[in-house]
């Protein structure tokens, strides 16, 4: 347990600091490599990475439509339904974001517009790893699809002989995606970025993955004119603030849910209760010995910390000095202190909402801003898949209003050219008189 007013301030940042996150100049060459090879030989470097990395003898590329569609019928009942109410709610909840076009007259014969456009095409990386990861499928996928952007390319790695999840393949299904990639790791990155024979290239890349994705992703970015990438990305992690009524056993849970994604992930719990805290330990210790990831959370655990605060205030001000992806309120009446939430991806409020809700099914986007980026960066969301631009229209007599604004701050600013492009339009239209 840290307690927090007994520590100095050098203390403090020190039990809030994050695990290093090691972007090596060994995984930037090794980046580095893999985008040039796959740039220069396309498809042929794609499969040649499949066979190396991952060691498949016969690799192929892109998944026929046909065992897309039929992906569902190798689904249990179970598994399709909750497939389908998770899609059903992020589709709802997301909907909601579409935006709308702004026209106004700024002053009389001055039209502004704002005007939305979808991205045209846009690609989803889904990270293979130990376990298949539908929830990361809708998370992007139904963003893709109300946006409407006219590309949607998904990528996935598949190891050896094995094949893509059909839950994967039929959460894809449901989103309208027809591209699917079986490919992973930078080459995936690449493909999307540059473009092959097989995979159409794409203007924004979204999606979580390892140190050789997130290093791939934000070179691309940084190289190619006009690419961009969603956000950094970087180990889960989570906040719980709890008063002294909170369930221990509830409190244990969910930072154990955040623990097992990784041993880089990091969970914090500010209390005000030393009691809470002590039982929360135990609570740590008799539900971890019964998960299948125990190494790994205890891994993350060993990074994380118990922090006794004086009050659910304080535990908002260090919360808002940490920033975290998620933060969970378990409070008798966490109405109160809402407003005292600042730089959290996304917030889960009482006994009975944990954050597995957020990650598969209530609707709201489980890909958000972690390692403290949350003070800047927002939760995934549609408008991400769309981009703006300005139209303006404007009438002789507008145009001879606002040059009184016009002329003289191009004067100002010693721009001759740009007070011309006003003064030529106005001479010629007094001699129209």
């Amino acid at each position: 347990m840290f307690r927090w007013n007994e520590e100095n301030q050098q203390a403090q940042q020190a039990v809030l600091t994050r695990p290093a996150v090691t972007a090596s100049k060994e995984v930037e060459a090794i980046c580095i490599d893999i985008l040039n090879a796959v740039k220069a030989q396309g498809d042929a470097a794609l499969l040649k990475m499949a066979k190396e990395f991952d060691k498949r003898e016969t690799p192929r590329l892109l998944v026929p439509v046909e065992e897309i569609n039929q992906a569902e019928q190798l689904l249990s009942n179970e598994l399709k339904a909750a497939i389908e109410t998770a899609y059903a709610n992020v589709k709802r909840f997301h909907q909601a974001q579409l935006p709308k076009d702004i026209k106004l007259t700024t002053q009389p014969g001055v039209l502004c517009e704002l005007k939305y456009q979808a991205i045209e095409a846009v690609g989803i990386y889904v990270p293979g790893g130990s376990a298949p990861l539908p929830s990361s499928v809708i998370m992007q996928g139904v963003l893709a699809q109300l946006s409407g952007a006219q590309t949607v390319v998904l990528t996935t790695p598949v190891k050896a002989d094995e094949t893509i999840n059909p839950a994967i393949l039929y959460a894809a299904k449901l989103c309208g995606i027809k591209t699917i990639v079986e490919s992973g790791g930078a080459g995936a990155i690449a493909a999307m970025a540059y473009g092959t024979e097989s995979v159409p290239k794409v203007n924004k890349i979204f999606g979580p993955g390892n140190s050789f994705v997130t290093m791939a992703k934000q070179l691309v970015a940084q190289t190619i004119p006009g690419m961009a990438i969603d956000m950094p990305a970087g180990p889960s992690e989570v906040l719980v603030i709890a008063d002294e009524r909170a369930n221990p056993g509830f409190i244990a849970a969910d930072l154990l849910s955040q623990a097992e994604h990784g041993a880089d992930s990091q969970v914090i719990l500010l209390c005000n209760s030393a009691r809470i805290i002590e039982k929360t330990q135990q609570a740590l210790t008799e539900q971890l010995a019964k998960l299948s990831r125990k190494d790994t959370a205890e891994q993350a655990l060993a990074n994380s910390s118990l922090i006794l605060v004086d009050s659910v205030e304080q535990a908002f001000a260090v919360s808002a000095q940490y920033g975290p992806e998620h933060l969970i309120l378990q409070l008798a009446d966490a109405q109160p202190y809402l407003s005292l939430v600042k730089n959290a991806g996304s917030v889960f409020v009482g006994d009975y909402t944990p954050e597995s809700a957020g990650d598969y099914a209530s609707g709201t986007n489980h890909v958000l801003p972690t390692y403290g980026y949350s003070a800047t960066y927002s939760s995934l969301n549609l408008l991400d898949f769309f981009r703006t631009y300005t139209v303006q229209t404007i009438s002789k007599n507008g145009l001879r209003e606002l040059s009184k604004a016009i002329l003289p701050l191009a004067a100002a600013e010693g721009l001759d050219a740009h007070a011309n492009a006003v003064s030529i339009r106005l001479e010629a239209m007094n001699n129209e008189r």
